[in-house]
């Protein structure tokens, strides 16, 4: 499924309702000892919410990935090589401001003839493959498996067991927040009308004093609210956006007689059935937003005065349209690593994951596909906030076989997600983590980045720290040309930023550990060193 963007809202439902309703060395650590840089006070201006991700560990004491740094100091104007990134993802808006410039075209192919031009077996495709059709919402995989009486009793028993946990879930959840809305939107009208104003700040709020009760408890209600938004507003679209959510899935996701897959046409669960979907990977809805924005992570055009800055500034995108609002299908996401394969891609960007896989095989076959083709796959480790290594909390895709122990290829990088705060909480609290399973850590807490319609918005998930990581594989292989996949895996995961100190895991204080015992590398990712590096590999002046 699209990895679930964090919800900032998670866990307040019950609180409110409870309230009444080259020549440079590598840097390896950036001062004597990492731990010692201090923890940024202050709260981050407009600017660095908004570009945090690309910032500096030393000059900002913000996390990110030393991207900005990276350009001025080592980058400059030099261009590179142009580098084929396939987002494998929802649809993306090939017509936005910010990437329309940077799309992958295959100039073998004549658009909208309805003919297969270039004879790789796919119609009309010019900027990438949409193996969605016209489909878009669909169910988790276990109620699938459930509906179709798809795996052994076993699996069968666990998929019964999730889908009679999470569809009551669903609607309490529903519920919850139409209950705060509606004690938010209450609030927000008493407090208007007792200023006179049609709209106000937290000052204003602070400011008022009233032995009035009912009053008291709407100042209390939105003095919350603010904590977790900067204006009611941005609250009253969230949580709309959270009621969106539980409605969808308990409709779709948990709706074990609900069939997405029929406006497609084809048997998911046959491999061999092939020639459906068709060459236009945009969007369908304003909803499906999630490609548009790991695309803008990537590679949205750089310094063009509009919106976000990707990480890279050589590469073009490949859209595959294969994750529905729902769990993507294998079948979809093995034949979408072939198709990126195929047609040039050296880079595929995986932000997705689920936690049944009836058809794993189909995947790890093109795993290695994309393995023996030099291709590097970045995977996001999922928004859980579970330790992956124990087969209890499997996420797949994966390259491990299924937790059969040694890895299937070398191709693989599976990335943790990093809030903004320097220290024990840069771990986000939504990051799956795991020493076996986790390589490293990068940026992904609210990033700002493209969405559908020439608008950029802020979103949260393991979703973006794997394109942040695909951005920097992109600038190594554009500067770098001649390094293999699997020395650019290792270069990220060698030359990244390890600190020493605990970090909270899970979002529970009492769950703590340092990141070399949640990670392989127990590294956070940085762009400068990796080119250093990459410099270093490519003349050999370093092994790896």
């Amino acid at each position: 499924m699209t990895i679930k963007i964090s919800k900032p809202f998670a866990g307040l439902a019950s609180a409110l309702l409870l309230m009444g309703c080259g020549a440079t060395n590598l840097v390896t650590t950036p001062v004597e000892n990492i731990d010692k840089t201090p923890l940024k006070i202050a709260d981050l201006t407009e600017k660095e919410k908004q570009n945090w991700g690309h910032l500096d560990l030393v000059t900002d004491t913000i996390p990110g990935m030393s991207v900005d740094k990276a350009y001025k100091e080592l980058i400059h104007n030099k261009k590179g090589k142009k580098v084929i990134v396939a987002v494998l993802d929802s649809g993306m808006d090939l017509k936005h401001e910010d990437l329309d410039g940077v799309l992958w075209t295959n100039t073998k192919e004549k658009a909208g003839n309805g003919k297969d031009d270039d004879n790789n077996g796919y119609v009309d495709d010019i900027h990438g493959y949409n193996f969605l059709g016209e489909s878009y919402n669909e169910q988790l995989e276990f109620a699938r498996m459930l509906r179709l009486n798809i795996g052994t009793p076993e699996m069968l028993a666990k998929a019964q067991a999730e889908i009679d946990k999470k569809y009551p879930e669903a609607l309490q959840n529903k519920q919850q927040y139409e209950q705060i809305l509606q004690q938010v939107k209450g609030s927000d009208a008493a407090v208007k009308k007792l200023l006179g104003k049609d709209s106000y700040t937290k000052k204003d709020l602070v400011g008022i004093k009233t032995e009035d009760q009912a009053m008291q408890q709407n100042v209390a209600v939105l003095m919350q609210m603010l904590n977790y938004a900067d204006t009611i507003p941005e609250v009253i679209e969230e949580l709309n956006g959270g009621i969106t959510h539980f409605t969808e899935s308990a409709n779709y996701n948990l709706n074990k007689d609900f069939n997405g897959r029929k406006d497609v046409g084809d048997n998911p669960y046959d491999l061999k059935d092939l020639g459906y979907g068709n060459g236009n990977p945009q969007n369908r809805v304003d909803d499906e937003s999630h490609g548009t924005h790991v695309a803008g992570i990537i590679g949205a055009e750089r310094n063009n005065g509009k919106g976000a800055n990707g990480v890279a500034n050589n590469v073009a995108i490949m859209s595959i349209r294969a994750v529905p609002n729902g769990d993507e299908y294998d079948k979809d996401i093995a034949l979408g690593i072939r198709y990126a394969v195929d047609n040039g891609a050296k880079i595929i960007n995986c932000s997705f994951g689920k936690s049944f896989s009836p058809k794993a095989e189909w995947v790890y076959e093109a795993i290695k596909y994309a393995a023996s083709k030099n291709v590097l796959i970045v995977h996001a480790a999922g928004n859980d906030g579970h330790n992956i290594d124990d087969s209890n909390n499997p996420n797949f895709p994966n390259d491990h076989n299924n937790y059969s122990g040694s890895e299937i290829a070398n191709n693989v990088i599976t990335v943790g997600a990093l809030a903004e705060k320097y220290g024990s909480e840069m771990v986000a609290p939504f990051s799956n983590y795991g020493v076996q399973n986790v390589d490293v850590f990068a940026p992904g807490a609210a990033i700002y980045s493209t969405v559908p319609g020439n608008k950029y918005k802020s979103m949260g998930g393991t979703s973006m720290a794997a394109p942040a990581v695909a951005g920097v594989a992109a600038l190594i292989m554009s500067q770098y040309p001649t390094l293999k996949a699997t020395q650019v895996k290792q270069i990220i995961m060698q030359s990244g930023l390890a600190p020493h100190a605990k970090v909270i895991l899970g979002g529970d204080n009492a769950n703590s550990s340092t990141l070399d015992k949640v990670s392989k590398s127990g590294k956070i990712v940085n762009a400068y060193n990796a080119l250093l590096m990459a410099k270093n590999v490519s003349t050999g002046k370093t092994q790896l």
